[in-house]
């Protein structure tokens, strides 16, 4: 897929196919510098947050693809034209990452500034990435727990960044699913949802609904603009993968309206004790074959911990692919990474995890989880999954192996 011309596959009630979306015009406006000038100078007179308005320049608008402008207007025309009326509720996958976090709050900001719906922003599960938390307290995203809500007030129900049926978002079964804004593969049952946007060339899901607001010229904010180009960096690992021409615009023009000291105290957060005690648990559990690396964490108090060390361990010099695991509660999760381009991560993880388990995700990295099969025996959970990774990998199980870490003197 050559970059700069992003395809989707767009669903409204029904699978639409492919479409071709938008060919890049290029980084952002040549007035951002001045428009930046201006806001210091205006900041400095007020101290208030500043309202950022929409650039008016040629280079907005060619960021705001036509397969948006389109869908746009089919979304408007679904919500004069459904049955009732009331208030959404926005679910993330149980543990959101910065592009899940920065896509429900666009959304909310849609949904309220666009058409003046009431609108309560949820997740499931744990925030537990040090990053992550930052995220939410420094930009003050107004996220609820999903087990605090009660789903008899809410009408309406839309996920980002998930789909229904994977099995990684606690969704309320009362709720029926309305809209769904994803980048990850489509998911069969995703056919069925009255307005599902799911576009797999996108980097980040953030960018699709970011182009929503930019087609709707609402009013973004400091923080709104911060938590897209943060989500756009992590997702993306600053561009080095999956990412088209249209992630690159929307990261320039959100970043020249971004707060740099909010930006630099979400990246470098304080780190807990417990979260260094547990990378030297993995470093200490490492097993390898041939280029995987591997390691199993055993119990961790949360889960988010497990990707992470997934990442670091993709690191390490002469392998290309990692997986690491970690037993939350009755599950055992999983984290798959890998330098090869070509590779479809997302599938070998769910041909990984068999019928019992939950998983997917893009073509260098993906994530689940599977049921511990009887109280205290997640040790042998662990070890199968690697066992099976292997095999899935043509290497010899056999000669997984130790890797003991010793300075070179």
């Amino acid at each position: 897929m050559s970059q700069g011309i992003s395809w989707s596959l767009a669903f409204s009630g029904g699978v639409r196919g492919l479409e071709g979306a938008h060919t890049s015009q290029g980084p952002s406006c040549p007035d951002h510098e001045t428009e930046r000038s201006a806001n210091r100078n205006r900041a400095r007179a007020d101290p208030r947050p500043p309202v950022l308005l929409p650039c008016s320049c040629a280079t907005l608008a060619a960021m705001i693809s036509a397969l948006t402008r389109e869908r746009l207007s089919e979304l408007e025309t679904w919500l004069s034209e459904r049955p009732k009326k009331g208030r959404w509720l926005i679910v993330t996958h149980d543990n959101p990452d910065p592009d899940a976090l920065a896509a429900a709050l666009l959304l909310g900001k849609l949904l309220r500034t666009g058409y003046r719906e009431k609108v309560t922003l949820a997740h499931g599960g744990l925030i537990g990435r040090a990053e992550n938390q930052e995220m939410v307290k420094v930009l003050n995203i107004p996220l609820s727990r999903l087990r605090s809500l009660n789903p008899k007030n809410y009408q309406h129900l839309a996920m980002v960044d998930c789909q229904p049926g994977t099995g990684n978002s606690s969704v309320p079964p009362s709720l029926p699913v309305d809209l769904v804004f994803d980048h990850h593969p489509l998911r069969k049952q995703t056919s069925s949802v009255p307005f599902a946007d799911v576009r797999v060339g996108y980097g980040a899901t953030a960018s699709i609904v970011a182009e929503y607001v930019l087609a709707k010229s609402i009013e973004l904010t400091k923080r709104e603009a911060t938590a897209v180009v943060y989500a756009l960096r992590t997702e993306t690992l600053d561009f080095s993968r999956e990412s088209l021409g249209q992630d690159r615009d929307l990261y320039h023009y959100f970043h020249a309206r971004a707060d740099n000291r909010a930006l630099g105290r979400i990246q470098y957060p304080r780190l807990s004790v417990d979260y260094f005690a547990t990378l030297s648990l993995a470093l200490r559990n490492l097993e390898t074959v041939d280029s995987l690396i591997v390691s199993h964490l055993g119990p961790v108090s949360q889960p988010d911990i497990v990707p992470e060390i997934a990442d670091l361990l993709l690191r390490m010099e002469g392998k290309t692919w990692a997986l690491s695991t970690g037993v939350h509660e009755d599950r055992v999760y999983a984290s798959l990474r890998t330098t090869n381009s070509r590779a479809h991560a997302g599938s070998l993880m769910r041909r990984l995890l068999g019928r019992r388990g939950r998983g997917g995700g893009h073509g260098v990295l993906a994530g689940g989880w599977v049921p511990i099969p009887a109280k205290g025996e997640w040790q042998e959970a662990e070890a199968e999954l690697a066992v099976r990774l292997a095999r899935l990998l043509r290497k010899d199980p056999e000669k997984l192996a130790r890797l003991d870490l010793l300075p070179t003197l």
